[in-house]
């Protein structure tokens, strides 16, 4: 299964809070809901279709499984929420238990070994394994080499400071451009691989 990080991003990097207000206040971030302004579904919704049409499972961090947990089950009858409700989601969190997981299809990873257990996901055949916001795991997953895509859709924004997927460790690390194009409010929607070495 290939690793697939799909983020919403402003200019300076930022992945928190992308859809509203309360969806993430850590660090006191004030700019939650920052992306809907730029959200153009006749362009932005082709693009998300085709990440989720590839998609066999989706994997998240506590919070952004919570923040998914509590949106998507009330929103029935939408082919997209239909998809998000059915599929597959593994969960990366260290204080949730199984029994808390009520939100259909998913699977609580082993607190104790969730890099190796992703890492035997991604050995498996099958579609991808799609990352959605988690900025904590995604940094964990890029830091053990188990990232192998990024689609993101970077916004025409700066919000100076948050949550952002790539480390401040100063390691360097290569990526090429494979596909990219651009909305009338100004996204550019970028897919991009690691280079190794």
């Amino acid at each position: 299964m290939k690793i697939v990080v799909s983020e919403f991003m402003t200019l300076d990097g930022v992945v928190q809070a992308p859809g509203g207000s309360e969806e993430d206040t850590d660090g006191g971030f004030a700019h939650g809901g920052w992306s809907m302004p730029f959200f153009e579904p006749e362009t932005m919704g082709p693009f998300l279709d085709t990440t989720m049409a590839a998609t066999e499972a989706l994997l998240f961090g506590r919070r952004t499984w919570q923040t998914m947990a509590a949106a998507w089950p009330g929103r029935a009858g939408d082919p997209f929420a239909d998809r998000m409700n059915a599929i597959t989601k593994y969960v990366a969190s260290t204080t949730l238990q199984a029994d808390e997981l009520r939100w259909s299809n998913s699977v609580l990873l082993p607190a104790d070994a969730t890099l190796d257990a992703i890492a035997e996901l991604r050995d498996r055949a099958g579609g991808d394994l799609q990352v959605m916001g988690s900025a904590g795991l995604v940094t964990s997953l890029a830091s053990r080499g188990l990232v192998d895509e990024y689609r993101l859709m970077i916004e025409p924004i700066v919000v100076g400071g948050g949550k952002r997927i790539f480390s401040a460790d100063g390691e360097k690390q290569r990526l090429t451009l494979v596909d990219t194009s651009t909305t009338g409010t100004g996204v550019l929607m970028c897919t991009y691989r690691p280079v190794a070495g």
